[in-house]
């Protein structure tokens, strides 16, 4: 089975290499690890320090962040260059020594073929003034508590498909393009991949919780709720209702409204900037 590795990233150099550095150590090394720079020379560059990557330029000036079809950019180079498992790894995780070994051995099982391949993630605290220590980081596991963690080298399926994220997921070749991709309408943060779930539920495509794929999130500031990211939210949150006919991200609309930032307009049957 020929394994690759998708990152997008944009102004996260520091993060990338340490992701890179982790996929290094591997112990199933990867055949394939493309990097989509998003605008950004310096993403290149940490790329360019590691010679088992290759970056791809997505240009872009200014605006949302075109998450979605970046992700789709880099599938269609690593599936150009023969691989049969994709493993999507957001650009502020670290790779545990066994998350494409754990990643390949749930995809060679025939009832996973046709599934979302999901791993366990830890959100890491603030690093000390010597960085995160690769060797230390099983020590530092702690799950997100809100997804299925199952033991290593067990596999569960999933039902609710509104709990997969793209921090770290792997889906085979066949599937992928039965899925079809992420949906380019979203822009910026947010949505994209809870809408890739749904649509991939309605295609039949099953949902896995892979014990042992650990991923080691990176500590970066962020605001809660996200409201550096309120426009992307509201305007993605929009497009996957359009799309579903429900409202995603519920958690974060009720806080914005409960910040007075926006509001429920009973007449437009939408969300809208108070």
């Amino acid at each position: 089975m020929r394994v690759a590795v998708v990152t997008i990233a944009a102004h996260r150099d520091r993060h990338l290499r340490m992701q890179l550095r982790s996929l290094g150590r591997s112990r199933r090394a990867c055949d394939d690890h493309v990097v989509v720079a998003m605008g950004d020379p310096r993403t290149m560059d940490a790329v360019s320090e590691h010679g088992h990557a290759r970056g791809i330029w997505l240009d872009h000036r200014e605006g949302p962040l075109p998450l979605a079809a970046a992700r789709n950019i880099g599938a269609a180079a690593v599936l150009a260059g023969g691989a049969d498992l994709l493993v999507f790894l957001d650009v502020d995780c670290m790779a545990s020594e066994e998350l494409l070994d754990r990643y390949v051995s749930a995809a060679e099982h025939p009832g996973n073929r046709s599934a979302l391949l999901c791993g366990p993630v830890t959100y890491l605290p603030p690093p000390g003034p010597g960085g995160y220590d690769l060797d230390g980081l099983d020590q530092l596991r702690s799950p997100h508590p809100a997804r299925p963690a199952p033991p290593n080298g067990s596999v569960t399926a999933g039902t609710d498909f509104d709990l997969f994220w793209s921090l770290s997921f792997a889906v085979g070749r066949a599937t992928w393009q039965h899925v079809g991709g992420f949906c380019t309408d979203y822009l910026g943060y947010g949505g994209e991949d809870t809408d890739f779930a749904q649509t991939a539920r309605a295609a039949g495509v099953g949902l896995r919780w892979v014990g042992g794929a650990d991923a080691f999130h990176q500590h970066h500031p962020v605001s809660d709720p996200p409201v550096e990211h309120l426009r992307d939210i509201l305007a993605n949150a929009r497009t996957f209702h359009r799309r579903w006919g429900r409202w995603p991200m519920r958690g974060w609309l009720n806080a914005f409204e409960a910040g007075g930032l926006i509001e429920y307009d009973r007449d437009l049957h939408e969300w809208v900037m108070s």
